[in-house]
Order: structure tokens, then sequence, then C-alpha cells
């Protein structure tokens, strides 16, 4: 389980930053930026992946509540530009700059720190398993990136995104192949690449 002695080991405010959909065919990458409260950290935050859809909205809302939390988004056309490595960062660098205050540190989930990010950084591999700020960022990040692809998936049915969120499942390759490429589909990956 992810605890806070990460961020209690450096002085001033510290935000977990994490993004999500980095693997999806269709749909933007989404990063979250989290400075939590140490008096009001909600109970039960870990590594998205490991919750439920339900604990996972009900700590949303904790969050929303009684943390700075900010969202941002790199675009699909924006993926398909500068890569999907640099536009996860990209989408980082905009979560941080969302916050309401500036943090002092940043602890980002994985190896690389982003080069738009002037504060001064640790990286954590696995971070949303070890943090519990960077468990708040993949928790936030993954709520708002679901909501989008239920939201496109109104406005392109048949891809199934309301449940595979973009990944390339089965299902949707089907539909690929059946109904053709949308213009939320990331051209630079090679399943859709290899399709047109």
């Amino acid at each position: 389980m992810p605890d806070y002695s990460y961020e209690a080991r450096i002085d001033g405010c510290v935000a977990g930053v994490d993004e999500v959909g980095r693997g999806p065919l269709a749909g933007p990458v989404t990063a979250a930026a989290v400075v939590l409260d140490a008096a009001c950290i909600p109970a039960g935050l870990d590594d998205s992946k490991k919750l439920t859809a339900r604990k996972r909205d009900a700590l949303w809302a904790e969050l929303i509540a009684c943390a700075d939390v900010s969202v941002a988004h790199a675009s699909v056309a924006e993926i398909d530009e500068i890569n999907i490595l640099r536009a996860s960062h990209l989408a980082m660098e905009r979560a941080v700059a969302g916050l309401r205050s500036s943090p002092d540190h940043l602890l980002i989930d994985g190896n690389m720190i982003p080069r738009g990010l002037t504060l001064p950084a640790t990286t954590l591999v696995k971070g949303d398993g070890r943090s519990l700020s960077i468990a708040a960022a993949s928790i936030v990040a993954k709520i708002c990136r679901d909501r989008i692809m239920v939201d496109l998936a109104q406005q392109h049915p048949g891809y199934g995104w309301h449940t595979n969120m973009g990944y390339g499942s089965k299902s949707h390759m089907a539909a690929l192949r059946n109904l053709g490429v949308t213009p939320h589909h990331r051209r630079s990956f090679k399943p859709v690449h290899n399709m047109l």
C-alpha cells in the first residue's frame, strides 16, 4: 500500500503527478497533479488499477473536496505530432501548471522528469503503489479520462470505448476493421496506422 513517507521527508508543499492513457489506440492522454492536505487524506488511497470503479468514484469526490487537484490532457493530434511519451509529459506539465499554488517539489510516477518542468522533482517507478500523492493523482487522472471515453463512446458507437477506454481490445479491433478510423484514433499507433 502507498504511504506518505516520501512526502513527509520533503520540506514544503508536495504534488503527486501521474498520467493515464499511454497505451490506448484512441482518445487523449490525461495527467493529474494532486497536493494532499496531510490533515485530510482520504482513507483507502491506492493505485487506481487496484481499486473498483465505485471506490475510485468515492475517493475522487473526497479528493476534490479536500486536496488541490489539477487535470490536463494532450490531444490525439498532439500525440500523433510529438509522440506519446512527449505528449504524456506535456499533459503532466499542464496539470502541474493548473494547480492553485505552485508546489515546492513534485513526486512523478515513472523514471523520467518531463523536460518542461522546472520545479524540483523526484521520480518513483510504480509510484502509484508507493506514494499517496501519486496514488491520488492516478485516481483523478483515470476517472477524468474514463469519463471522456464514455462521452466519446456515445458519439461513436460500436467501438466499445465505454468499456475498453480506447485500448485495443478484440471488439475495438473488430470495429476498426468494420467501421473504420475515427478522428479520435491515434494515427501514429501501429494498429491504426496499418489500417490506413
